[in-house]
């Protein structure tokens, strides 16, 4: 075997060194794009579950104030209703004075 077939030789290892790397490679880079592309929609999955989450806490926030009001108006009424039998009371304490 002369020089240049040699070199030719050596050549072509290297040309089928670099096509093996490079599959390599390319698999590699279609395996790392599907992993970001799974990471993207898990991220949008946790921001819709975080959106909603937000919202049902929200919604959770509304429904205690209005149950803290629905308790106040309802301590009122009591209230309200005690005051109307002491006025009742003195209505009939007045009336019998009489």
């Amino acid at each position: 075997m002369n020089s240049n077939e040699k070199v030719l030789k050596d050549f072509e290892t290297r040309v089928r060194q670099m096509l093996l790397r490079f599959q390599q490679l390319k698999q590699e880079n279609q395996d790392l794009y599907a992993l970001v592309e799974q990471n993207e929609r898990d991220i949008q999955g946790l921001r819709d579950k975080l959106e909603q989450q937000s919202r049902d806490y929200n919604s959770l926030k509304t429904a205690k104030m209005i149950e803290i009001t629905d308790g106040d108006l309802e301590g009122a009424k009591k209230r309200l209703s005690k005051l109307i039998r002491e006025v009742n009371k003195c209505i009939d304490i007045l009336s019998d004075a009489h």
